[in-house]
């Protein structure tokens, strides 16, 4: 379960970006909307949120704060294999940050236990990394580790609570790898539910999904909740054929089967067909889904529909999470979101990009047009379009 997650100095976010999915006080679509995940006896309850949308112009930097998280997550899982140059990008538009790391930050809930992991870097090498666990609700501190630039090394701390061959990790952890990485490698069990979060409950869309997952559920006994799901969706498609090679859907007609080759499918349909096997998976096991641009191709209703999933107690009994990049407003509105469940990226007058949400503007609960006041400009996040006229005086 993913509380937060911050980034800076990277591509279009200069300044440090945290989106949150813990639950604000407001009680609307409490039922639905809002989890409680199981705690240890004596913590403090928390309420998380099953979904977020992220709104902004194009170019506002929505698709920079997935990228970010995806790039904190490939470093995580292969930094310390292959990697010679770690994939970060600093901001660029300032001579102060150019050369500067990037940070990323994560507070995720694993098995009851809230952890506080992230790490700073350039391209060439680690600055910074730290874990904080808190299994009793008290921060205790794992590690920290910092690059002394007088010798280009890294100092470390531990803490007391930190358990195992420590020394050995630190001393075959190189300077362009993470110490978690490097210690799961070498069999610590301590920071194994960290690392398997990046690993198994972390799902993110690159640029696009693409249809290898679903193809695979096609070929096992996932086949029927593929179908279902397309049927769900109102897609006339009554049986999939798929192997290594070949993908062809089955059309049923007044008196046979009709067999279509998936590239002649529309767009629509070929997208709701790679989403399937992503969407039913993280409902079924619990994961946190990362996908830019949900509505590519996609009628509003279908995007209600992907979205209504996560929402419901019944699908969504794990407490899988959605966080997605969309331009369309149509489902902005409070009847299939919570007022903070909505987020805007947009780019200030020096590029960079700034993350709010909807609650920093109080909307009045229940009755507030949010796509209205939207589309008018009283949230900004919008692209600024000049009068086309003007644009082309000089030509």
């Amino acid at each position: 379960m993913l509380l937060a997650f911050s980034t800076k100095n990277f591509r279009s976010i200069r300044e440090e970006a945290c989106l949150s999915l813990v639950a604000g006080s407001g009680k609307e679509h409490d039922a639905t909307h809002v989890f409680r995940p199981t705690l240890p006896p004596g913590i403090k309850p928390m309420r998380l949120l099953r979904s977020a949308a992220l709104y902004g112009p194009n170019a506002g930097g929505k698709s920079n704060l997935i990228k970010a998280l995806r790039t904190m997550q490939r470093i995580v899982l292969h930094s310390n294999k292959d990697m010679d140059n770690l994939p970060v990008v600093p901001f660029r538009f300032s001579e102060q940050t150019a050369d500067a790391p990037s940070m990323f930050e994560v507070v995720i809930l694993v098995d009851g236990v809230r952890y506080q992991y992230g790490f700073s870097a350039t391209q060439k090498q680690i600055h910074a990394e730290w874990l904080f666990a808190f299994p009793k609700g008290r921060a205790q501190t794992w590690f920290r580790r910092e690059l002394n630039t007088d010798i280009d090394e890294s100092e470390y701390t531990f803490g007391a609570n930190l358990i195992g061959n420590k020394e050995i990790w630190k001393d075959l952890t190189r300077s362009n790898a993470l110490f978690l990485s490097t210690a799961v490698q070498l069999n610590s069990q301590k920071f194994l539910p960290v690392y398997q979060w990046f690993s198994d409950k972390l799902h993110i869309c690159k640029e696009g999904w693409s249809r290898e997952f679903s193809v695979k559920c096609c070929q096992d006994d996932r086949k029927n909740k593929i179908l279902d799901f397309l049927k769900a969706a109102d897609f006339a498609i009554s049986d999939i054929y798929a192997d290594e090679i070949e993908l062809k859907t089955l059309h049923q007609s007044d008196s046979e089967n009709i067999e279509i080759d998936f590239s002649d499918e529309s767009g629509g349909t070929q997208k709701m067909f790679c989403l399937a096997g992503p969407w039913i998976d993280a409902l079924d096991k619990g994961r946190v889904l990362f996908i830019d641009e949900l509505q590519t191709n996609l009628h509003p209703a279908l995007v209600r529909f992907l979205v209504n999933l996560f929402h419901s107690e019944v699908k969504n009994q794990p407490d899988a999470q959605l966080v997605f990049s969309t331009h369309e407003t149509n489902i902005l509105n409070q009847d299939i979101f919570r007022r903070d469940q909505i987020w805007f990226c947009e780019r200030s007058d020096t590029q960079g990009t700034r993350l709010f949400p909807l609650t920093d503007f109080s909307p009045r609960k229940k009755t507030e047009n949010l796509e209205q006041a939207y589309l008018s400009g009283r949230y900004g996040a919008l692209p600024y379009v000049r009068n086309i006229a003007r644009s082309f005086e000089s030509s």
